[in-house]
């Protein structure tokens, strides 16, 4: 059964959540800060008042453009704040505890990898560490893998496409893997675990 509240309530934090991630997906690739200084207009760098920040229904009713230079706002936004809204609603919906404040996190994050890989072939360190360790902390509260089983799977996950990667390079004379995406299985490992 869905809780009605705290899937508001998720939804809303998801929102949020996905307006920061979706400009970090947009401007961390460049090299361009997201945590510091104020939002502002890609077009005309107008920095963005309270009401132009409010996610998804800002942009709907400025039909996705600038109110001032009329520059198209890039529709990741919208995609990222809606698909992050849906991933904290059923989240919080379904488990309305700190199990579910882990789902969504990891949602969120895995969202964010996932767009950042498909665009730029890259999954970086500073999200697939936290992830792990997330996996290692939080995660305890999303399955009923324990900490052994989460380090294993943890261990077992990364050290698995590490081998392909090595394997790889060895036999082809070039990168085929990241280690990006070993990390990536190695912290899915963590949330998870290993079943013995």
């Amino acid at each position: 059964m869905i809780h009605a509240f705290p899937a508001l309530l998720g939804g809303i934090a998801g929102a949020i959540a996905g307006s920061f991630l979706a400009t970090l997906i947009l401007r961390w690739p460049q090299g361009r800060g997201v945590a510091r200084g104020r939002s502002a207009c890609d077009g005309c760098g107008r920095v963005l008042g309270a009401l132009d920040l409010i996610p998804m229904l800002s942009a709907m009713a400025q039909s996705g453009r600038c109110r001032t230079c009329g520059a198209a706002i890039d529709p990741l936004h919208g995609r990222i704040e809606a698909g992050c809204a849906i991933i904290g609603a059923l989240a919080l919906g379904f488990a309305p505890d700190l199990g579910g404040v882990g789902w969504a996190l990891l949602g969120w994050l895995l969202l964010t990898l996932a767009v950042l890989d498909k665009r730029h072939f890259w999954l970086p360190d500073a999200l697939t560490l936290p992830l792990a360790f997330l996996g290692l902390t939080i995660g305890l509260w999303t399955t009923n893998a324990n900490m052994t089983d989460r380090i294993i799977g943890a261990v077992i996950g990364y050290l698995a496409l590490l081998a392909v990667a090595l394997a790889y390079r060895r036999f082809r004379g070039r990168e085929g893997l990241g280690l990006g995406d070993a990390k990536l299985l190695g912290a899915l490992g963590a949330w998870f675990g290993c079943k013995r």
